[in-house]
């Protein structure tokens, strides 16, 4: 699987300022385990995994977990 991972720079309109963080665009299911790994990869405080094909469900993972409570669906 290939995907494609986005840095941006969260909470701000400058470049280089706010939170780094990564967000990765998805059309089909990707394991826990794999986004996980993905996320500790970035080595962010946090990774979005946006499901396309899902309405946009929106998962959130740190480099060490998944945060729990965040997943929703993106307007």
């Amino acid at each position: 699987m290939e995907l494609e991972v986005y840095f941006i720079d969260s909470f701000t309109s400058k470049v280089f300022g706010g939170n780094p963080a990564g967000v990765v665009f998805h059309e089909h299911d990707i394991e826990h385990d794999l986004m996980q790994k993905i996320a500790a990869e970035n080595n962010l405080s946090e990774t979005a995994f946006i499901h396309t094909s899902n309405n946009n469900r929106i998962k959130f993972f740190t480099p060490e977990l998944e945060v729990e409570g965040l997943a929703r669906r993106a307007q």
